[in-house]
């Protein structure tokens, strides 16, 4: 280096003297210098030219910073969390420790994403659905926690900050970037994060059992996260077995079918029957309730709130519900506590659970939601029997009515505290015995027994879910509990409807008389009120309209109960209708004439 006196006008305002000054690493040294020759141009009286250049040159040598840092950040980099998750390309982001950063737009400084690690370990696409959920870890006060929420949560600025419900240091402020992070990370390493089949639905998957032993992962909605809670395993699998034997040893059939009901759900499927509904009802205290707990703890917890459930909610709820358990069987405590929307609908309600699907609906996006499908078991119970709330013939068919008598239990109080200790192993061993079976298999035991159970006077489609409850107790009995406490034909047949008791035609007709029985007075012309008809030589001889408004409050079909009556002959008609004509007065009115003695 020359000294400052030979440097000229022209030498000092060279590129060689201001490439020589900023070479210099050592911040003091380059200080120094640039003092030195700011005196030097000022002798010469350039001093403005040389301070123009030496701010053109630190212009340049931060945009070589800027570029470098920026090309290092996005070949480079890396997240650098410590703890139990490897390492993942995390592109212009900075992701240590002490939280997630990135850089301002023109790379002065830093701006702070989050506080504390955070980053996508997996990727959950539903079966069912194909929507897709993502897997979070995130780290607060030094331990690491996992989360899994929709994958559109993460992918708008306005629903990510639903995550600070959950512990992510999230707010409106640094919301777009947090989206932006976690966006280029999951792409970053699309090919490490796994991504796993997941289900809603629990029950028969293919060859696997959710939640038992399949390798898809269950991601139901969190309105009912405490049902798959509830089912595990506690307490000791031989001493509920030991348990269960000696109550089945009473030889009640109250205990009988309420197990041999919830075992039979996970074969309603396989043996491709409609879902039915198992009522077990009584007016006394013998034991209704903990026999709905002894059914549940083969599969889960059976204590209040936990896997059964109960009709204080709405048809839409319980079709939620019974699409979650699929293939697992519905429990609900306690008809009388029905809601008021059930209540006004409570027959469409037991055709929709027994149908096996729900209805169809839209979502917030005005697109169809997913058709809800279950094949399972309905176990209820009641003072009343469940018919009692239904009329058509129809939802009957679909209901197997027990009825409890008293002290089913020696120790109710006893039996249930010991069922909350112990269950949830009776249901896994069931489902692994079942899969050493061939479907094939199982439909021929099924239709042997129906065949056993068929009579002219029973109702066919009880007759099949009969059969699907003595088959589940079957194998019940012969694999898990070896005790020979078979529930027999005899017992079965007895819990099956007459036909004639079912005919919803000869409901009617009986209805009507009972209707016809309770407002004679209408049948009196003295009387001023509204009149039905007249009652003569035994019939009653009715307006069409008022047979009609009767039909209606009871839920039958006129037209089709005039067909029946016709067959029957408890109606008189003039051939060609299924009327005759009756003058009131001088007028000829066309009237239905109903028989009133019952045949």
């Amino acid at each position: 280096m020359k000294k400052l006196i030979e440097y000229d006008k022209k030498v000092i305002l060279a590129e060689e003297v201001f490439l020589e000054i900023f070479e210099q690493d050592d911040v003091i040294r380059r200080a120094q210098m640039l003092l030195s020759f700011q005196d030097r141009a000022k002798e010469l009286g350039v001093k403005g030219q040389f301070d123009t250049m030496v701010k053109a040159f630190e212009k340049a040598e931060k945009a070589a910073e800027q570029k470098q840092k920026k090309s290092q950040t996005l070949l480079e980099n890396w997240t650098n969390f410590t703890g139990k998750y490897a390492a993942m390309k995390c592109g212009s982001w900075s992701a240590a420790d002490d939280g997630i950063r990135t850089f301002s737009k023109d790379y002065s400084n830093d701006v702070m994403v989050c506080y504390h690690p955070i980053m996508p370990i997996g990727r959950l696409k539903n079966l069912e659905t194909g929507e897709e959920q993502i897997k979070l870890a995130y780290k607060r006060n030094h331990v690491w926690r996992e989360i899994t929420v929709p994958k559109d949560m993460i992918s708008s600025a306005n629903k990510i900050v639903n995550l600070s419900k959950l512990g992510v240091s999230v707010t409106s402020e640094n919301a777009r970037l947090l989206v932006k992070y976690l966006s280029d990370v999951e792409n970053l390493n699309d090919d490490e994060i796994p991504v796993q089949k997941s289900s809603s639905k629990l029950g028969w998957i293919g060859d696997g059992f959710i939640p038992y032993d399949s390798d898809v992962i269950f991601d139901a909605d969190t309105q009912f996260s405490q049902v798959y809670e509830s089912i595990r395993e506690r307490g000791s699998w031989q001493e509920w077995l030991s348990y269960v034997r000696k109550l089945r040893a009473t030889g009640r059939p109250e205990i009988k079918f309420s197990l041999a009901a919830s075992f039979a759900s996970v074969l309603v499927g396989k043996l491709g029957v409609l879902p039915f509904i198992v009522d077990l009802w009584g007016e006394t205290e013998g034991g209704k309730s903990v026999s709905m707990m002894l059914a549940a703890s083969i599969w889960a917890n059976p204590a209040d709130s936990q896997y059964i459930g109960d009709f204080k909610s709405t048809d839409v709820q319980l079709e939620i519900r019974a699409d979650l358990l699929n293939h697992l069987p519905m429990m609900l405590d306690d008809t009388s506590k029905v809601s008021a929307r059930i209540r006004d609908n409570f027959e469409g309600v037991v055709y929709d659970l027994c149908s096996g699907k729900g209805k169809s609906r839209s979502n917030r996006e005005l697109g169809i939601r997913r058709e809800s499908r279950w094949k399972n078991t309905i176990l209820t119970n009641g003072e009343r029997p469940l018919t009692s709330y239904v009329s058509q013939g129809g939802a009957i068919n679909r209901i197997l009515e027990i009825e409890c008598g008293e002290r089913v239990y020696e120790d109710p109080q006893y039996t249930a505290e010991f069922l909350k200790k112990n269950y949830g192993f009776a249901g896994k061993r069931f489902v692994k015995i079942l899969k050493t079976m061939d479907a094939e298999e199982l439909r021929e035991m099924q239709q042997k027994i129906q065949a056993e159970l068929f009579s002219i006077e029973k109702m066919q489609k009880q007759s099949i879910s009969m059969s699907v409850i003595l088959l589940a107790d079957k194998i019940a009995t012969e694999y898990l509990f070896h005790d020979a406490q078979y529930i027999s034909v005899e017992e079965a047949k007895k819990a099956l409807i007459d036909k004639n008791e079912l005919s919803e035609h000869e409901r009617c007709y009986h209805y009507l008389l009972d209707k016809i029985n309770m407002n004679r007075q209408r049948f009196d012309s003295a009387v001023n009120i509204e009149q039905w008809g007249i009652i003569e030589d035994g019939y009653a001889i009715m307006y069409p309209q008022a047979v009609k408004d009767l039909c209606k409050q009871g839920d039958f079909s006129y037209k089709a109960f005039l067909n029946w009556a016709d067959r029957q002959g408890v109606i008189l008609t003039d051939g060609k209708n299924q009327t005759k004509l009756k003058k009131f007065g001088k007028k000829p009115v066309r009237c239905v004439f109903l028989q009133l003695n019952e045949f």
